[in-house]
């Protein structure tokens, strides 16, 4: 079947044979009729096989007909990251280029003032992630109570970015009697959830089942240590080895890991650009542009690359971190393999990993073997400047690399410790023990016996001290007045009542300073 069976208008099929496209794909075969038909579309497909035309080919046959009003959008397409929603606008800009349409762009890092201008005067097909969609409404210069059609593509991506809540307040702000339609690569319950609650009656799409990759990617697994500069120097050695590498793209989870990854490679020599959500929008731009091109053979990124980009001859993908999430695997791995070519790859796994690939073998439906060869990690010198300060100092403390452990080479070696400084000059001058003359024999000293103490006196019992002894009152009658007492201090009433008439000395010293009267008393 070709294009021209499937109810696009002329325009449409003359831009699409000047593309070089004769043939569609499944999911354009059987999705574009219903999308012309005006009923809503449940697409599910894998990743690389077109369904970014399948909606945009008819959408511009669909859009022939009328005329955009200010602030008023025909057309409404979300996409969850820049970069698929300026891939989205490209292919607008290719199939559409003989007709006069306006296309608007929304998406963060451009200024609101450039965006405001462009809605101002009107556009037919409005592309737009989430976040700023809804700042422009709350901001009042949007109102989408004009869209005919609505489009939420990789609606599982939104799903794991936490951008259904977004959706959810976007379906309530378009009409009721919109059309719509849903393209996912992956089918969760939640995004089942929300397809039974904004589609209605929709015709099912399914090309392929979901969760699975292209017969056309070979797949393998890498058992890799657990240090991250163990990975790193694997990584190094996979990209020498590999055959009919022509560009490829690495995938890490983290964006930290994203920038050390990047660091390492052009460090050794590699030429690699980096792609994640926290630069700017036009280093992003640049970087995926020289990408393509082929100005970077390497890309390193995050999972913002792996859903929807349209690069058609990735030969490798490389798993650095293997994903959490199985669904991820899948977008990752479609990144090659694209419109029927081959493509390869390769995961690192790592003993912790085990689990994660477990999960992923059993949502595709297959096992990824192991790759053949010897990939020992062999640590290179200069990796140690690629170390974490925490982990070589672990070394040091371990006795690895670092700081010498003298006493254990002392222990080794038995010989005896060498004196330093002043002890070294003392011994020199010190005499040998041949040398020293002998020391002559001393009497032993005449100790006198001890006398032998008399033999105590059998203490009376307890009763008869505590009888015989007087009270403490005649006690310290008994003892003369020059005998300084050694116990306790006397209570101070007792040292009141002892003290004759007159005798202040009991008293602080600040109660003795006589006291003036006020003048006039």
């Amino acid at each position: 079947m070709s294009f021209s069976n499937l109810g696009l208008s002329e325009k449409v099929l003359a831009a699409v044979a000047a593309t070089g496209y004769t043939t569609p794909t499944p999911i354009q075969e059987q999705a574009i009729p219903h999308v012309l038909a005006r009923k809503d579309v449940l697409g599910i497909a894998q990743t690389g096989t077109g369904k970014t035309a399948a909606f945009v080919l008819p959408m511009l046959t669909i859009l022939e007909k009328g005329r955009a009003r200010a602030r008023m959008p025909r057309t409404l397409i979300l996409e969850p990251t820049r970069e698929l929603a300026a891939q989205v606008k490209e292919n607008f800009d290719r199939y559409g280029a003989g007709q006069k349409l306006n296309v608007a762009l929304l998406i963060g890092g451009v200024s609101f003032g450039d965006q405001d201008a462009k809605l101002t005067r009107g556009v037919d097909v409005l592309i737009a992630t989430p976040g700023r969609l809804l700042d422009h409404t709350e901001r009042g210069g949007l109102l989408l109570t004009g869209v005919e059609l609505l489009v939420i593509d990789e609606a599982d991506r939104m799903l794991d970015m936490g951008f259904i809540p977004d959706i959810e307040r976007v379906c309530k702000l378009v009409p009721f009697t919109r059309q719509t339609l849903f393209f996912t690569a992956t089918m969760p319950p939640e995004i089942r959830r929300i397809t039974e609650t904004f589609l209605h009656n929709p015709q099912k799409v399914e090309v392929s089942k979901p969760a699975t990759t292209a017969v056309t990617v070979t797949q393998c697994q890498v058992p890799a240590g657990r240090e991250a500069h163990e990975k790193r120097e694997l990584l190094r050695q996979l990209l020498r080895e590999a055959k009919d590498l022509q560009n490829a793209i690495i995938f890490c989870n983290r964006k930290r890991e994203v920038a050390v990854v990047h660091k390492s490679l052009q460090k050794h020599g590699f030429s690699v650009g980096a792609l994640h959500g926290d630069m700017d929008q036009s280093a992003r731009t640049a970087a995926l542009e020289q990408f393509r091109k082929g100005e970077l053979p390497l890309l390193v990124a995050s999972d913002v690359a792996a859903r929807g980009l349209d690069i058609p001859e990735v030969s490798h993908v490389f798993n650095f971190d293997v994903p959490h999430h199985p669904d991820d695997y899948v977008h990752r791995v479609g990144r090659t393999g694209r419109a029927g070519r081959s493509g390869m790859a390769i995961s690192l796994v790592t003993p912790l990993d085990q689990k994660s690939m477990v999960a992923i073998e059993k949502l595709i439906g297959q096992s990824i073997p192991r790759a053949e060869g010897d990939y020992e990690v062999r640590t290179e010198a200069s990796d140690a400047s690629e170390r974490p300060r925490e982990q070589r100092g672990r070394e040091r403390s371990r006795g690895g690399r670092g700081k010498p452990q003298r006493g254990r080479d002392r222990e080794r070696s038995h010989e005896p410790r060498e004196p330093r400084g002043e002890a070294r000059q003392a011994s020199e001058t010190r005499p040998s023990a041949e040398t020293r003359p002998a020391p002559e024999a001393r009497p032993e000293r005449e100790r006198p016996e001890r006398e032998a103490r008399p033999a105590r006196e059998a203490r009376p019992p307890r009763e008869a001290r505590q009888s015989s002894e007087p009270r403490d009152g005649a006690r310290q009658q008994a003892t003369p007045s020059h005998v300084p007492s050694i116990g306790r201090p006397e209570p101070r009433r007792q040292r009141e009542a002892d003290s004759e008439p007159g005798d202040h000395s009991h008293l602080p010293a600040f109660l003795l300073r006589p006291v003036r009267s006020p003048a006039g008393a």
